[in-house]
């Protein structure tokens, strides 16, 4: 069986001066030392990580980050260290608790006719931003797509947010998450939500699947799970990840009830109920009775237009007549009015929080 080890040089003037830090300060152990008379090199591991301290490299002594879950404990309370060889040691908690800016609120229009750039981001896939300035940091909102179909180059893995949801607009994609069963399709006009950290991964796209993704906060970490392997057994529908269930909305399994707005309907996707009211998502289309002025007071409403066309009116801001792709978010007491909606209009709209008041008596006109 062959055998291969990685390690990263770093310089020093005197071995025996970096000893003692490397192995009681960082509790790093000795592998090697050599000559035995005066010695130029040794080696230290310790914490994933192995470091050669080689008299003879003149490589700049750079930064050793090292994540402990009791950084207060681990060198004596310090979290900035020098090494005599000048290495710089930082010592940052292992697990750093989710943190969601404040909403820095503003009215927002994308419009998929003004040509937004496509990026290539992870597993070769396509993203529009939707909510360029990311409301403060608050939430990410993309398009995504896969131009070519076929299987998906994507590995086990798992967002630390503090929402997140998957919504179908376009062809099919297959999916497989953890403690849910064997692998599904996720159809257009259907979505699912990811709790916060749980497992999955992405196996086979139609050619041109669109999606549309929606998460909280708008950075947020995506690890890499080396160790699950996918399905991982019998389905665990009511395991909770961070108290939040997962979800596979169907569109064909829903009801269609009155909307929160005047001249519209819409089906509720559960995810308000699963996610103990953190996020509510609900697909709207065309109703009885004529679109009015309304106010809400939700912290984030975000919608996209999935098809038909609709003027969005609001006060203060130009009248926008808008499409099949295009997306806005309106800010909590902003007068708005979604007026001569099509008649295939249909809406995906997500508030943060699940529960929020609309106001639709004292509105007045735009």
């Amino acid at each position: 069986m062959s055998d291969t080890r990685a390690e990263m040089r770093l310089p020093t003037k005197d071995v025996r001066d970096d000893l003692p830090f490397f192995t009681k300060v960082l509790k790093m152990r000795l592998d090697t030392i050599f000559p035995a008379d005066d010695p130029k090199v040794a080696v230290v591991s310790g914490h994933g990580l192995r470091l050669c301290l080689d008299a003879h490299s003149n490589e700049p002594p750079g930064t050793i980050r090292i994540l402990t879950d009791d950084p207060d404990g681990f060198a004596g309370g310090e979290r900035r260290l020098t090494a005599p060889n000048g290495t710089r040691i930082e010592i940052e908690p292992l697990h750093v608790p989710l943190a969601t800016p404040t909403t820095a609120h503003d009215f927002v229009v994308r419009r998929l006719a003004d040509q937004a750039p496509w990026v290539i981001g992870r597993a070769g896939m396509h993203y529009r931003d939707l909510v360029p300035s990311r409301l403060g940091g608050s939430i990410i909102a993309s398009h995504i797509r896969i131009p070519d179909g076929g299987p998906v180059p994507d590995m086990v893995h798992y967002h630390t947010v503090g929402f997140q949801l998957i919504f179908c607009y376009r062809g099919w994609v297959d999916l497989v998450y953890e403690d849910q069963g064997e692998p599904f399709r996720l159809e257009a006009g259907n979505c699912v939500i990811q709790p916060p950290e749980i497992r999955h991964r992405v196996l086979y796209a139609s050619p041109n699947i669109e999606v549309i993704e929606i998460g909280v906060p708008a950075e947020h970490v995506t690890s890499i799970d080396h160790s699950m392997t996918l399905p991982n057994g019998p389905a665990n529908p009511d395991r909770r990840f961070q108290g939040q269930r997962f979800v596979h909305h169907k569109a064909a399994e829903a009801t269609w009830k009155p909307f929160r707005l005047p001249g519209f309907v819409a089906r509720d996707t559960t995810i308000g109920e699963n996610t103990q009211g953190v996020a509510g998502v609900h697909v709207a289309k065309r109703g009885e009775g004529t679109p009015v002025f309304a106010r809400h007071d939700s912290d984030i409403l975000f919608t996209f237009v999935m098809d038909g066309e609709l003027t969005l009116e609001a006060r203060g801001q130009e009248t926008q007549r808008l499409g099949a792709g295009d997306a806005f978010v309106v800010p909590p007491g902003l007068v708005t009015r979604y007026a001569d909606p099509s008649d295939d209009i249909e809406l995906l709209e997500v508030s943060l929080p699940a529960r929020f008041i609309t106001d639709t008596e004292e509105a007045g006109a735009a």
